[in-house]
């Protein structure tokens, strides 16, 4: 039984200088969490940026009961816990089974209760400590204050990008879609693919350094689970709780950008009233506001903004925004799980669309198309998902990134693929020009 979090909050001057050797100091930890906004001006935020570090406790558990299991230990810590949810929890869920190729082999699910805990918002930092005491909440902010930022590590490897599903297979693979659409067995599936490397060694933390700079996401993630990391630049939130309100943020619909602002600013409008990508996000909206309706107050699952078109350092993005209210006695867990897997990440009908991703994906999903996140000792949670991400299983010296697309019946395979190299860029540019030695 742990005691009360100690908490001390002060006001940092440079706060992205702090940012920065917060998160290298951090990485001594076997079990880190760190989520940051980014600065967006996002409406639901609570925070602009999240450390956990130090476990007091952790869960770590196969597909078998994940959902219990997590109830449980929430109610056992009361406490917050920072963790992840693999996309094949779908198992526990639904009579469906995962045999697909896992390459970096992450457990299914993942959660921890820090010791050590900061909260930053705007330049007001806050560290909420277990067991621990004043003094050394005042030693530990004088340690990061004063923690290095080292600029070289000494790695030089090259990262050879490998395919799991070459171009002409991909083709192949979304025509065997189409015709699973054209039956009437689905309506849309969110068909992806996995890049990866073998006997690659890469620095964790300045590659999900790099990756943040170049892309800016608003649920932006590092996270360590002892060998195993993500680093996520994801631009999406799956779900939040706050009180009695539940928030859901699904993305269908991408853009790229464009460096003359005319063209950027045409490619904007394009998206706005592309009626292929519009279908994609209605079509997801309408399955996210029926799992949302499955744990809500009856009539209270609403859309507050229906396909907005938001931009990002890489692409523009079609963001809708789910909401609706729940009886404070639901079990938190309890509302994950009525909407796990994202509708974004699967397709509609949800359960259809799994299948088929299982009979025609050449690798495992795991964490990606997953959600990371946390819960607070009063149930509320903010999970993201887990997309435009890297990750990597130090030890076995593996690295992966997938990549995905709405496939419906007005998909074109080769707008689908580049559409997929779009999504793909920032985490190619991180590996390939091996920025995380510099």
């Amino acid at each position: 039984m742990n005691g009360p979090r100690q908490s001390a909050s002060f006001e940092i001057f440079d706060i992205e200088l702090f940012k920065k050797q917060l998160l290298h100091w951090s990485i001594q930890f076997d079990h880190v969490c760190w989520l940051d906004s980014n600065s967006h001006d996002e409406t639901y935020n609570s925070y602009d940026a999240i450390m956990a570090a130090d476990s007091a406790s952790v869960l770590e558990c196969p597909v078998e009961n994940a959902f219990q299991n997590l109830s449980d230990y929430r109610s056992k810590c009361n406490d917050w816990i920072f963790g992840y949810l693999s996309y094949d929890l779908k198992n526990d869920i639904e009579e469906l089974h995962s045999q697909n190729y896992d390459g970096p082999n992450f457990p299914d699910m993942f959660f921890f209760q820090p010791r050590r805990l900061v909260f930053i918002s705007g330049n007001k930092v806050t560290f909420s400590y277990l067991d621990e005491t004043a003094e050394e909440i005042q030693d530990d902010l004088k340690t990061i204050c004063k923690w290095p930022l080292m600029t070289d590590h000494h790695m030089k490897n090259d990262v050879k990008i490998k395919l799991r599903t070459h171009k002409d297979e991909y083709f192949h693979k979304v025509d065997q879609i189409l015709s699973h659409i054209h039956r009437g067995d689905i309506y849309e599936v969110n068909f992806c693919q996995e890049f990866y490397a073998e006997e690659t060694t890469i620095n964790p933390i300045y590659t999900y350094q790099n990756l943040n700079r170049i892309s800016r996401p608003p649920f932006a993630t590092f996270l360590r689970n002892n060998d195993h990391y993500l680093l996520s630049a994801s631009p999406e939130r799956f779900l939040k709780k706050e009180g009695s309100k539940v928030i859901s943020q699904p993305i269908k619909g991408t853009a790229k950008r464009s460096e003359n602002k005319d063209e950027d600013e045409a490619l904007k409008q394009k998206l706005a009233i592309d009626p292929k990508e519009r279908s994609e996000n209605i079509m997801i909206v309408d399955l996210v506001r029926n799992d949302l309706s499955s744990v809500a107050v009856k009539g209270s699952v609403q859309v507050d903004e229906l396909c907005k078109v938001y931009t990002f350092d890489q692409v523009h993005q079609m963001i809708s925004t789910v909401v609706g209210e729940v009886q404070q006695d639901v079990d938190p867990v309890d509302i994950i799980r009525s909407c796990f897997p994202m509708g974004s990440m699967t397709g509609a009908p949800k359960i259809s669309a799994m299948k088929i991703i299982e009979e025609l994906e050449d690798a495992k999903r795991g964490l990606y198309s997953g959600a990371v996140g946390y819960f607070s000792p009063n149930g509320d949670f903010d999970f993201n998902v887990v997309i435009r991400s890297i990750l990597y299983h130090q030890a076995n010296q593996y690295i992966s990134y997938s990549v995905g697309g709405a496939i419906t019946a007005r998909s074109i395979p080769v707008s689908e693929y580049e559409e997929c190299l779009v999504k793909a860029k920032a985490m190619r540019m991180v590996l390939d020009e091996n920025l995380n030695d510099k």
